[in-house]
């Protein structure tokens, strides 16, 4: 991972790990790789060890790019199923092995090394490390191999529309559920209605769980679409948060 930043996450070291291989599909069109270099600059986030199956899913489909003729080939696709992949990616590698794989492993180094043995930090970081290179290595293979084999059926039957469109389905519904759990806006804001105490925050959860994150995102992200600089938005949305919960709106 050569950078990191709150915008977009892991999408330098994805970039850094696709441009050996984005100079070698388009080094006689340039054109073609400056688009592929933007391309895999937007957001990215997924656990490390999972990271190589997309990167080889996306350098079939960049290598398939190459060999297209003018136009033939849909470079959509590639940011589609690269979005829709690194959500559930993220969620199976997280919980395998952050969640369960490496307190395990560790559990076993921390009881040798509770003994005084060297083998306590070997095999904590040996036992955690071997299956994440596994991964890792096989990882890529699989997924270059997998998109050779089934990109050319998809197009030659015609179905990478329906592809597209799945994926698309998947990339929104992981980013509302990254809305709906990362965002969290709420109201204490009450109302005194015929002796009735009316909140309301319930009655927004019962109109849309979720409300007041959904408008909140999709105001910033129509912001985004004007060009409005990320860092005055971030700079924006702290002001409002410090203003609106000095007044009791949030």
């Amino acid at each position: 991972m050569c950078s990191w930043n709150y915008e977009r996450q892991m999408h330098m070291g994805f970039m850094y790990g696709m441009a050996p291989i984005l100079n070698k599909v388009y080094k006689n069109d340039e054109e073609k790789k400056r688009e592929a270099y933007t391309r895999h600059m937007a957001f990215f986030n997924c656990t490390p060890q999972m990271t190589p199956f997309i990167m080889g899913l996306c350098a079939s489909m960049e290598e398939q790019n190459a060999q297209a003729e003018e136009g033939n080939f849909n470079t959509e696709s590639i940011s589609m199923i690269k979005t829709s992949l690194m959500g559930p990616f993220a969620g199976i590698g997280d919980s395998f092995f952050q969640g369960t794989l490496r307190i395990i492993t560790f559990g076993i180094g921390l009881s040798f090394a509770k003994q005084g043995s060297i083998l306590g930090p070997i095999l904590a970081v040996g036992l955690f490390a071997i299956p994440s290179i596994l991964a890792v290595f096989y990882g890529g293979k699989l997924g270059y191999e997998s998109g050779n084999k089934y990109l050319t059926k998809l197009y030659q039957e015609g179905l990478m529309d329906r592809v597209m469109q799945f994926a698309s389905i998947i990339g929104l519904a992981v980013v509302g559920g990254m809305v709906a759990s990362m965002v969290p806006i709420v109201t204490p804001l009450k109302f005194t209605t015929g002796g009735t105490e009316l909140v309301l925050q319930d009655l927004l959860d019962s109109i849309i769980p979720g409300l007041l994150p959904l408008v909140c995102t999709l105001g910033i992200y129509k912001l985004i679409k004007k060009n409005v600089s990320t860092n005055m938005l971030l700079l924006g949305c702290i002001l409002a948060g410090f203003v609106l919960s000095i007044i009791g709106i949030l």
